[in-house]
């Protein structure tokens, strides 16, 4: 059977424009708010244009003694210069980077991926520690 899970990329955020990286403490407090950022191109720029962008990022989480997963957010990019001008000709850019408030149990690992309209699905991961 094929899976969707091979076609994720995921490379060093430091070398690679496509990789969502994830900023948020590596401790936090059981129950206490906390903020995820969510950023890509962060070390190197990727285009935002009509024609080369990045679609949506999703952040999930996996507690590290459950079997499953959950999802925390989910965000479309829908500007990307169109307009009735012309490709990038358009009023709006949507950015790349999304921040979302959270609070977990239990300690685990943050997962985000993201779809580029060009270069497909990319993945990212942070473990993170329950004090």
């Amino acid at each position: 059977m094929n899976r969707l899970g091979p076609l994720f990329q995921f490379e060093d955020w430091k070398k690679e424009k496509h990789v969502p990286v994830i900023d948020c403490p590596d401790k936090v407090v059981a129950g206490k708010p906390f903020i995820i950022n969510i950023t890509i191109g962060k070390e190197i720029h990727h285009p935002n244009t009509t024609e080369h962008h990045i679609k949506w990022v999703q952040v999930f989480y996996k507690p590290e003694n459950d079997k499953f997963s959950y999802q925390v957010a989910h965000c479309d990019f829908a500007a990307h210069g169109e307009s009735a001008a012309g490709p990038d000709k358009g009023p709006v850019i949507t950015g790349h980077t999304v921040s979302v408030a959270v609070s977990v149990k239990d300690g685990g690992r943050i997962y985000a991926l993201s779809l580029c309209n060009i270069h497909g699905l990319w993945e990212s991961g942070k473990d993170l520690q329950v004090v």
